[in-house]
């Protein structure tokens, strides 16, 4: 009698376990939306600087200094009456663009040693890899910051040294999936078809490879852009006046006990990318292995 006084309309109760998985997909899914949002936001600032602020970054103006945030300048002025706000729009640029070209040759050369040591092997295999562990041996910032003594000081070649030095780490990836891939049966297709190693490596083992790097080259874009600042920062990346965001840390760090804006929102755009990048990096990993 109570089951046809039941109506198939009644809501069912959700678990407790099943409203606390519900929760945490959610707060996941705000997490990823957020980060995605950050790191869109940052690379319209790289391209479009204009259509967020219209103040010069270059701009000196000596009656405005050292002014505090306000309706007019955002994020308050630097010692020099510029507006930090400006700056820190217009440094997303050189901040991502040497990001981009440090991953850009890190993937590049690592997947050249890597592919090279995981096809040919034997001697080959041995020259590489023990070339990679003397790299990995070495503190990765201390060897960048050799690298741009010797390249010169800039925001390219701060890039350049970054990339280089990142790209040990992509060479071992590659490798083991070079070796994963050599074994496959489209590859020894290839090579009974007479194909030539070249083509094979360009058409075949290269390409499959370089997926299981995409998680990694968003966390070492996150790596890049703090290794570049660190660089600026240090004097050795983007050069005065031009805009980038570890660069403006430095400018400020003299002001930091009285106006500390100058290095708060410089520093807070900083984590907020890299955090951004690494989450949007743990939810492709996480794909791939679900």
């Amino acid at each position: 009698m109570s089951a046809l006084l039941q109506t198939p309309e009644a809501p069912l109760a959700v678990p407790g376990r099943e409203r606390t998985s519900l929760v945490r997909a959610a707060a996941r899914n705000w997490a990823l939306a957020l980060s995605v949002a950050v790191v869109g936001v940052v690379l319209l600032w790289a391209v479009v600087p204009g259509l967020f602020t219209g103040h010069d970054p270059l701009a000196v103006d000596p009656r405005a200094k050292l002014l505090p945030p306000s309706g007019e300048h955002w994020f308050g002025t630097d010692q020099l009456g510029r507006d930090v706000y400006s700056r820190v729009v217009h440094g997303a640029r050189a901040s991502l663009i040497g990001s981009a070209v440090a991953v850009g040759v890190a993937v590049l050369v690592g997947s050249l040693l890597g592919a090279l040591a995981g096809w040919f092997g034997g001697f080959v295999d041995s020259v590489v890899m023990r070339l990679i562990d003397v790299v990995l041996s070495i503190p990765g910032f201390l060897l960048a910051i050799t690298l741009v003594v010797l390249l010169g000081f800039g925001i390219f070649q701060a890039a350049i040294a970054v990339g280089l030095t990142s790209s040990a780490t992509f060479a071992r990836l590659i490798r083991s999936e070079v070796l994963r891939a050599r074994a496959s049966t489209y590859v020894e297709a290839a090579i009974t078809s007479g194909a030539s190693t070249s083509d094979i490596l360009r058409r075949h083992v290269v390409p499959n490879s370089l997926a299981p790097t995409l998680s990694l080259i968003t966390v070492q874009f996150g790596t890049a852009i703090i290794w570049i600042a660190s660089l600026s920062f240090l004097g050795l990346g983007a050069q005065p006046p031009d805009p980038e965001w570890g660069r403006l840390v430095a400018e400020g760090r003299s002001y930091i006990a009285t106006r500390g804006w100058l290095t708060l929102w410089p520093c807070v755009t900083i984590v907020a990318v890299v955090l951004s990048t690494n989450h949007i990096s743990h939810r492709i990993t996480s794909r791939r292995h679900a």
